[in-house]
Formats: C-alpha cells, sequence, structure tokens
C-alpha cells in the first residue's frame, strides 16, 4: 500500500518537494561563511512589578545607559528569584542570530566581540552557541561583560545598558589565530556603526580584507552620531563598503555631512551608491529604512521601493529588535546568493516575525 502510494507521488513529482522542505539547512551554505563584528550584550529580560523600577529610579517604558547607581541591579537581576532570561544581544549580533535562525545550519555565522572574565561572558557564550552562532570573544581582564537588563513591568519594558568590555575590541585580536581562521572562511561581513567608536582599526582591516578577496562589506550607519566616521576623509571607511544599511534621519544626517545638497532619500542613495570604492567589481547598493513607509534601495543603478508588511497593532509586543532582524534575514538570503527582491523579502519577513515577540526572539523554526 506504502509502496503504491509513494510511487504515486513519485510520478506527480511531489516526493522531491517534500524531501525539499523537510531539509531546511540550504545546501549552499558553507560553515562560517557570515561573519559579525560589534559590541556583544548579555540581555536579562525579567517579568517583575514597580518595586523594582522604583529601586533603582527607572522609568516603566525607557532605554538609558546604566549610571553607577545601576550597577547593583544587574546582580539582582540575575538572581533565580526573578526566573531571567537571557540573550545573546547587542545590535550586531542579533542581527548574526536571526541570520542564524534563518539558515538553520549550525555555525553558519561566526561573531567576535570582546567580553569581561566574569559569569555573564560564560552564560553568553553559552547561548550564542546554543542557537547555532560560533562566538569568538576577546577576554578583557578588568571590566565586565556588556549588559542590557530589561525590566517588564504589565505591557512595559524598561532597559538599562552598560557597555563595559563591549567597547574593548582591539583589532590585534583579530590576527591572533581562531579569529584569524573566521575571517578566512567568512565570504560575508557585518559590521554595525557602534563598533566605530571601540576600534576603526578593527573594522577597516575586516573591510580591507573583503576588499583584496572580492567579499561583500556589509555596514550600518547605526546611529546619526556616528556618520563622522562613516564621512572622514583620512579613514576612508566608504570605500571598503558594498552594502550600506541605515534609516531616513542617517541618511539625510550623511548627505549633510557629505554636502550632497539633497534631502531626498532616493537622490541620498543614488549619490551614496556613487562615492568612490576600492572593489570596483561590485557596485555598492544602499538600503535605506523608513518605518512603515517603503524601504529605499538603490542596487545595480536602480532605484526599489520596497513595501513593508504591515502588522496589527495588538500583534505587537517590542519593537526594538526590528531593525535588527530585518538586517538579520537580508544577510541570510545574502550569503546564498538570492536576489535582492528575495533578500528585501525575508527581511520583511524577520522583522515582522520578531516584532510579535519580546526581545529579539522567535519561534523556534522559521517558515520562511
Amino acid at each position: 500500500m506504502l509502496n503504491r502510494l509513494f510511487q504515486g507521488l513519485i510520478r506527480r513529482g511531489l516526493v522531491q518537494q517534500l524531501a525539499t522542505r523537510m531539509s531546511t539547512a540550504p545546501a549552499n551554505v558553507k560553515e562560517g561563511i557570515l561573519l559579525g563584528l560589534g559590541n556583544p550584550l548579555l540581555d536579562i529580560t525579567v517579568v517583575s512589578d514597580a518595586k523594582v523600577l522604583k529601586k533603582y529610579e527607572l522609568e516603566a517604558n525607557n532605554a538609558i545607559l546604566a549610571e553607577e547607581k545601576h550597577d547593583p541591579l544587574f546582580t539582582e537581576l540575575m538572581q533565580e528569584e526573578f526566573k531571567p532570561q537571557y540573550i545573546a544581544g547587542g545590535a550586531t549580533q542579533n542581527s548574526i542570530r536571526v541570520a542564524q535562525w534563518l539558515l538553520q545550519k549550525k555555525y553558519a555565522t561566526s561573531f567576535i566581540g570582546c567580553v569581561g572574565n566574569d559569569k555573564a561572558a560564560q552564560i553568553l557564550k553559552e547561548k550564542a552557541n546554543d542557537v547555532g552562532v560560533k562566538v569568538c570573544y576577546m577576554v578583557h581582564p578588568e571590566k565586565m561583560t556588556g549588559l542590557c537588563g530589561a525590566v517588564i513591568t504589565g505591557e512595559d519594558r524598561s532597559l538599562v545598558t552598560k557597555l563595559g568590555a563591549a567597547r574593548s575590541i582591539c583589532h590585534s585580536f583579530l590576527e591572533t589565530e581562531t579569529p584569524q581562521k573566521l575571517v578566512e572562511a567568512a565570504q560575508v561581513f557585518y559590521v554595525g556603526g557602534f563598533v566605530l567608536t571601540n576600534s576603526t582599526a578593527a573594522v577597516t582591516k575586516l573591510g580591507q580584507h573583503a576588499a583584496e578577496n572580492d567579499k561583500l562589506f556589509v555596514m550600518n550607519l547605526s546611529a546619526p552620531f556616528l556618520i563622522d566616521y562613516f564621512v572622514d576623509p583620512e579613514l576612508k571607511l566608504m570605500n571598503y563598503i558594498d552594502i550600506l544599511v541605515g534609516n531616513e534621519v542617517e541618511a539625510v544626517t550623511f548627505a549633510d555631512k557629505m554636502n550632497f545638497g539633497t534631502k531626498d532619500v532616493k537622490e541620498i542613495a543614488a549619490k551614496t551608491a556613487a562615492l568612490p570604492k576600492q572593489n570596483s567589481k561590485r557596485r555598492r547598493t544602499i538600503i535605506f529604512t523608513a518605518g512603515h513607509d517603503p524601504t529605499i534601495v538603490w542596487h545595480e543603478g536602480n532605484i526599489i521601493e520596497w513595501p513593508i508588511n504591515k502588522v496589527n497593532p495588538s500583534d505587537i509586543k517590542d519593537t526594538n529588535g526590528c531593525g535588527d532582524s530585518f538586517i538579520g534575514g537580508f544577510l541570510s538570503q545574502l550569503v546564498q546568493g538570492k536576489s535582492i527582491h528575495e533578500c528585501l523579502k525575508c527581511g520583511n519577513y524577520a522583522a515582522q516575525t520578531v516584532i510579535q515577540h519580546f526581545g529579539c526572539t522567535y519561534p523556534d523554526h522559521p517558515d520562511f
């Protein structure tokens, strides 16, 4: 009976389709194909009441950088009574995790950053490895691992971030044996702009390697205050960038700094794409997101206005990881050599999925 059933399926070509769907890991993705460089943070999420907020002078729906008075908060949140949930966080590491989730192949992605020599670093590494990301952390002997505490009270989320060792990555670390192997294996690099405040040398080192070896170098503007690094004529960072990502505010800030003479995001994208580039084999792609409005993309000499899939407001739980997840989805298809449209489509899927969860989290298995 079963044999006759499968023979019928074969005649209709359905067995191959079923096998393809069941094999979620893409065959053309090699271990370590995507490498991220950024500021790793251990995200600590707890559900509590207003007493904790009052104790540490926090607001129910806010995000701040930690002051000295907040230091005991992190130790308290990690106590068992709070039942803390841990995530390997930080903007760039979030994007790498989302890409890893979509690729569904262990160690398809890797990440380099700096942590302290403490319990938080051990948890951070375990959580990254648990989801299939191979991490290589430089260990700072004196500073504590970067932390982000999230205190959820009802529907509100109060975030407190202490960067700690995350801001201490050194370019010489990339020249040591294990990081060097990860760099050599990677075909696509993703770097968030925040790491530029730590080590421009580490970023330009990766960019130079990518340009010389015809690999893809992707960067995120990340915040308006970081734009000075991208327009610095001595740093020449734009020379290395194959794909530049940012939002419309960052785009306008970039245009002002570059004296483009326009605030039109489409024109800014075109002018940015035309800037000098070391690896002339690849034309630069520009991606400027605009919240609910269409994403503006300059690719292969053409403008694409990519619509956003809107989510029912009642289903939205947390928008903090939306941008990180969009990039993660985009990168997951980029490393497979998919079209720009497929990359953008997956970026939208990842973003709309993650904002329906607290923190930059997602279901066990994607259905993209």
